[in-house]
């Protein structure tokens, strides 16, 4: 394998999912996993391994710049979190227990559908506006919001990102920058888990292409999350949106070299 196409793929692999993380607290896996099997033919198993552990430090170094900026709910989050985790594993064990390889698909084409959506009709809540829920029935929303997410994760096998800021925007009525300053925060130690769980099951990759895909994912996201808590809220949910929807192509493109 060339040196310089295992440098170009992890380059424009890091960069989409690094994006996708700092602007849209979206899972590296939906664009690290597909780059890396289709162009480099790692092993799917491993694969996932390596776009998990991109996005734990790219999750966490976004998940700083957006609290710094006050714009992540640390205390829903935790509550979310372990809701998320819990119901990832039942998601699971019922996806074992039936036939689901079409749902592979799904949080691809619903990065596109939702980077149309803050095209189209843009996140314009307030901070204020999120001030005026009860921490009690926000606690509840959390709890109930991390149940589906997390049962959703587990039986598709990818898409948390894009479910948790889905549900926060649409259902929790977070304003855009906490969204996704709390899923980046939520995505930091669920991609742990995974990742640990990975190289434990499936041993360590190939190292260089393991470093340069988190380097250049953690490089992106830090850039983007800078960007994205400067931007107005109006400019976000457009840079926001073209991005989900180039990624989105991108991804479903790739597969089709599958």
């Amino acid at each position: 394998m060339k040196l310089l196409t295992i440098i170009l793929v992890t380059f424009l692999a890091g960069m989409g999912a690094g994006l996708g993380t700092g602007f849209a607290g979206m899972s590296a896996a939906a664009v690290i996993s597909p780059m890396l099997i289709t162009f480099l033919g790692i092993d799917p198993y491993m694969a996932v391994g390596i776009a998990l552990s991109s996005d734990v430090l790219a999750s966490a170094v976004s998940a700083y710049t957006y609290g710094k900026n006050k714009n992540l709910d640390v205390k829903n989050g935790l509550i979310m979190m372990v809701t998320v985790l819990l119901f990832t594993v039942v998601g699971s064990y019922v996806s074992s227990l039936v036939p689901s390889r079409t749902m592979g698909s799904f949080s691809v084409f619903m990065t596109f559908l939702l980077g149309i959506k803050f095209i189209v009709k843009p996140v314009m809540t307030t901070k204020e506006a999120m001030g005026q829920v009860s921490a009690k029935k926000r606690a509840l929303q959390s709890v109930i919001c991390g149940v589906m997410i997390g049962f959703i994760c587990g039986f598709v096998g990818a898409g948390g990102g894009m479910m948790m800021l889905l549900i926060l925007t649409s259902v929790l009525g977070y304003e855009l920058k906490t969204a996704v300053g709390t899923s980046v925060f939520i995505m930091a130690f669920t991609a742990f888990t995974g990742a640990a769980s990975h190289f434990a099951i499936g041993g360590l990759p190939d190292p260089l292409v393991w470093i340069l895909c988190v380097v250049f994912t953690l490089i992106w996201a830090r850039i983007a999350a800078v960007f994205a808590n400067k931007a107005t809220p109006k400019t976000l949910n457009r840079v926001t949106g073209v991005i989900l929807v180039i990624l989105g192509i991108a991804v479903m493109a790739f597969s089709l070299f599958s």
